[in-house]
Parts: structure tokens; sequence; C-alpha cells
């Protein structure tokens, strides 16, 4: 039965990643692959019957391109979950994206390692970000925090199981990787990463390894 499966639709204008993407998928037995566009006015056309709980979204397409469609998306109050699949990493990019609405951003060199574990972090509603991202967007962040009041300290509101998942968050583990690490389910790092943001007012990754390395946890 396919009830509960992540449906998935990508959309990219070369069909050769599409169905690279789409085998990688039908690796997993908790994923469904939907459907898939091939320009950005395909997705938008798409998502007015969207049946799909993620959409893997390039953002240079014909007609109309990713940034576009996230606009597009912001301006219809669209609730799909969105992870950027592309090769353009510019940190500033990046953060624009995210601003749009964006759920996760995933560099197209990594898509084989990242793509699956994105896919399932999004859809429990945690954002995911490349680690090779993160640092960009780390070191964007930093320098324009140098002129700005250091946080709040908050560590003793913190518990020793969510400080172990800050540090190894920081440490740039992916939510495989920290499950393995703790002995805990995929599931139980995501609630753990979730209470952090709500902790700490962060809304991001990137926003949980800068208070870790400005309050010197790691």
């Amino acid at each position: 039965m396919n009830y509960n499966k992540i449906k998935v639709h990508i959309a990219d204008d070369h069909k050769i990643l599409i169905d690279g993407v789409i085998a990688l998928l039908n690796t997993e037995d908790d994923i469904e692959v939907e459907g898939f566009s091939l320009t950005g006015r395909q997705v938008i056309n798409w998502s007015s019957k969207n049946t799909a709980d993620v959409l893997v979204l390039d953002i240079n397409m014909p007609e109309m391109d990713g940034i576009e469609v996230l606009k597009t998306f912001k301006k219809r109050n669209t609730n799909i979950k969105t992870i950027i699949l592309s090769s353009l990493s510019d940190p500033k990019l990046v953060q624009e994206m995210i601003a749009l609405g964006a759920n996760g951003f995933v560099d197209k060199s990594r898509a084989n390692e990242q793509i699956i574990d994105a896919i399932k972090v999004v859809h429990n509603g945690i954002q995911y970000i490349s680690e090779d991202i993160k640092v960009k967007l780390l070191d964007l962040y930093a320098s324009d925090a140098k002129d700005e009041d250091e946080p709040e300290f908050l560590h003793g509101d913190l518990t020793e199981r969510e400080i172990a998942v800050l540090k190894l968050i920081a440490k740039e583990k992916s939510s495989n990787e920290i499950a393995e690490k703790l002995n805990v389910s995929i599931k139980t790092v995501e609630t753990y990463r979730s209470n952090l943001y709500k902790k700490l007012k962060v809304k991001n990754v990137v926003g949980l390894a800068m208070y870790a390395v400005r309050n010197k946890i790691v």
C-alpha cells in the first residue's frame, strides 16, 4: 500500500538528471515519485492540482526559473515543501531562496548522497541544507554578525541530549549520522532539532551552528 509513502515531484530541464533522481528514489520503500516537470511554467500548472508532499526544484529552468516559481508560491500562499537542487550554491542566493520559502537546499554534485535524507527531513517539517552549503552560509552569517550583539547564552535551558545533538549538528553531521552516533531513531533526532529551533529561537541549521560556535559549545 502506498498511503504511507512520501510523494515527490521533480522539476528540472534535464531529463537525464530527472531519470537519475527517479532511479535513486525508487530504491526507497517509503518514497514515491509522483511525476516531473521540465519547465517552471509546468511546475506552476502542476502546483494547482498538487498531489505530492515534496517538490525537488532546480533554479535554472526555461519559461520561469526556480526563484520565480517560489515567488509565485509565496503570493499564492502555496503550502508545498520545496527542496532546491542546484549547482548554484552562492550563499546569498541560498539566503534568498530560504527567504522565499524553500525548505531545503542540496548541491547537485552531492545529490546522490543527500537527496533522500533531505526529502525525509523536509517532509517532517525540518529545514535541510547541504553540509558544504551550510559552511558557506555560516561564513556569511558570521561576517554579517560581526557588529551585532552577542546572543543571550541559553546553555542551561538545554538538556544534555539536546546539547549532544547541537554539537553534532555544528560538526556538520547529517540526521542519519547523529542517529547512529547517539543510538536513536532519525525521528528522535528531528524532534531534538525542532526543540533546539524553538529554544534557541533560530530558523535553520546554520543558526544552530552559529549559536554553538559563538557560545563555545563546540
